[in-house]
Formats: structure tokens, sequence, C-alpha cells
């Protein structure tokens, strides 16, 4: 097995380098070996000292990019606990794994309670949340981090933290985004995604396949729904106005990016072109599911997030729901209309 030595980064040093970067052109490959759940660290890792400065280690090994951190950001994150998150931020212990080669699914991906991806500076992505409709996990109505409606506590970074003291980011990492010099300057890479495509802030090529085009910003093909949402006890009711996950779907052609927020063209990293995702300004933010196949290594430990430790949301009272079902099993409910279905359970 080929490995590269370790990048070890502290904080106030650069993250971009030829280690980080994968090779030019992705291939039709078949991809790596599962990493460890929930990010965990695997044998022989070296652990989190438990200091609350930024530690990200980066190396190649085979066909896989680990990626291993103690998840605390190379920025001064946000004062918590604080008003909607009651939580203590906390060191981690982060190994992620993913393909330096990915490849399309033929379905896009799903994985309830996952991180999405990981920042360049070893901190997670987790665009979606826990808390849901009267705290009911089969409701089928997720309320959003992200739009305005409800508070949990986001710091300016768009990041909060978990009963766990995991800290994370919702949307665009702005802290990250200064320290890698700012952006729309040129697409900015600032993490990959589980399936191993890389992820880069919205602005993009206008013209997907010339790298002389100029920048702008990509939009999101998400709308809001038009009229009433379903009244209880099937609904909250009211008007669709983005407070749910369910008020949005995807309307083909109105937007840059597809259905799950992304698009293949040239970048900086890979001349030769890839598919990419981005982070928009508008919903969703980042993508509800993958173009590729998620390396196990970005499934939460112990599951998908209980919610626990967030302020309630309004319409139902007691602590927020999350994925599933209280008990744990899974709604049936479909997925909003233009989004990919949803894959198998997680294992």
């Amino acid at each position: 097995m080929k490995r590269t030595p370790s990048l070890h980064f502290a904080t106030g040093t650069a993250f971009l380098t030829a280690a980080v970067l994968a090779p030019a052109l992705i291939r039709a490959q078949q991809g790596p070996p599962p990493g460890p759940p929930g990010g965990q660290r695997q044998p022989g890792a070296v652990a989190s000292t438990g200091k609350k400065e930024n530690f990200v280690s980066i190396t190649i090994e085979g066909d896989c990019r680990v990626i291993q951190s103690n998840g605390w950001p190379d920025h001064a994150p946000g004062a918590f606990p604080r008003r909607g998150n009651p939580n203590t931020a906390a060191p981690q212990n982060y190994v992620f794994r993913v393909p330096l080669k990915p490849r399309a699914a033929q379905e896009p991906s799903r994985r309830p309670g996952w991180f999405f991806a990981v920042a360049v500076n070893g901190v997670p992505f987790e665009p979606g949340t826990a808390e849901a409709w009267h705290n009911d996990r089969r409701s089928g109505w997720r309320y959003e981090a992200n739009t305005g409606f409800l508070d949990l506590g986001l710091d300016e970074h768009h990041a909060h933290v978990q009963p766990t003291g995991a800290y994370h980011y919702h949307a665009l990492p702005t802290g990250l985004v200064e320290r890698l010099g700012g952006d729309g300057k040129k697409m900015l890479l600032v993490g990959w995604a589980a399936d191993g495509f890389p992820l880069y802030t919205a602005f993009a090529h206008g013209d997907a396949n010339d790298a002389k085009s100029p920048l702008r910003k990509m939009k999101s093909g998400c709308q809001l729904k038009k009229g009433p949402r379903l009244a209880a006890p099937d609904g909250p009711g009211g008007n669709y106005d983005g407070r749910f996950t369910e008020d949005w779907e995807y309307v083909q052609g109105s937007g840059d990016l597809d259905e799950l927020n992304g698009r293949t063209g040239v970048t900086p990293e890979f001349p030769g072109g890839t598919y990419y995702y981005c982070i928009t300004d508008e919903f969703p933010s980042l993508g509800r599911a993958w173009r590729g196949t998620p390396d196990p290594s970005f499934a939460k430990a112990g599951g998908p997030p209980a919610g626990r430790g967030f302020g309630p949301p309004p319409g139902g009272p007691g602590g927020p729901g999350g994925f599933g079902g209280p008990d744990g099993r899974r709604t049936n409910r479909p997925p909003p209309p233009g989004f990919p279905p949803e894959g198998p359970p997680p294992r």
C-alpha cells in the first residue's frame, strides 16, 4: 500500500497542498475500503490531545484520502453555550476516508444522519437537523437550520455544537473561507464530500467547461412551493415559507446546479473536469444526498442525532425530534418533489 507522509496542520497554517488535492481527472474505479463509523478513531491513529486548537492530518493511502482531525476549527468559533444551543464545544477524534477517484452511482445516495462532508480544516459539515414538527420523527416535517425560522444557536460561521461537543458547519464556513484567502477570487475548495467529490463555495466558472470564463455565484435550483401546507394532523399548516425541508422543491432549469447542489466542470484542482458540489447562499446550502457512494466513516457514532441539547422547535412541546421515528423507526413519507428517493438505511 502506497502511503504519503502525513501532513499535520496546526492553527495558522495553510491547508491546500499537493497531498490534499486529488488527481486531475476522476476515472471510474472501485471505491475504497470502508472507513470506521462515525469518524471514530481507528487503531494506530493519533488521538486528540484535548487542546482547543486546530489539528488535521491528511494522508494518501492507496486509493483513499484519509482525513484525521480533532474537529476544532482553525478560526475562532462562536461562544458556546449560547442561546439556542446549550452545548459546549470540545475536541473530537475523527478519521474520515474518501476515495481519490470517486464515481457516480446509478442513483443518488441518501444516508440520514451522516455527515455530508469534511472541511479541509477537519470540521465536518451536516446540512440537516434533528428537529421535527411536534417532535415526531415520523411526521415527515423537518425544520431547517439556516432559513432563519428556528434558533439553533448558529454562530457567525454557520456552525453550532452537538450534545457530544462536536462543532460542525451547516452552511458556508466563513472563518475558513477568510483563512483560505477570501471568496470570489477563484473557485475555492473548502472540503471533500463523503463520496469523494470536492466541495466548493458558490463561485464557479460561468461556462462549466471553460477555466477562463468569469466566475459567478451559482444558484440552487430549489424553490419554495406555492400554497398551504397540509393541516394538522397531517402537517403543520400555514403557507410554505422555508422553515421546513419539505417546503422546498427542486425545479429543473431554475438554477445553475442539479438536485444535489452540484454540477460537472473544470476546477483549479481538476482541470480535466469533475463532478463537484457547491455551498449556496439559498436552500439547500449543502446537498442532501450524494452523487456517488458515501464512505461509512461519515456515519456518526451512535446513529442519527437524537436532537437533545437544542432549544425546542416552535409547534411542538418538549425536546426536538430527528431522523426516523421516536422509537428509531424510519418514516415512510416520500422525499420532497424533485429530490432523490431515500436509499437503504445506514449500516
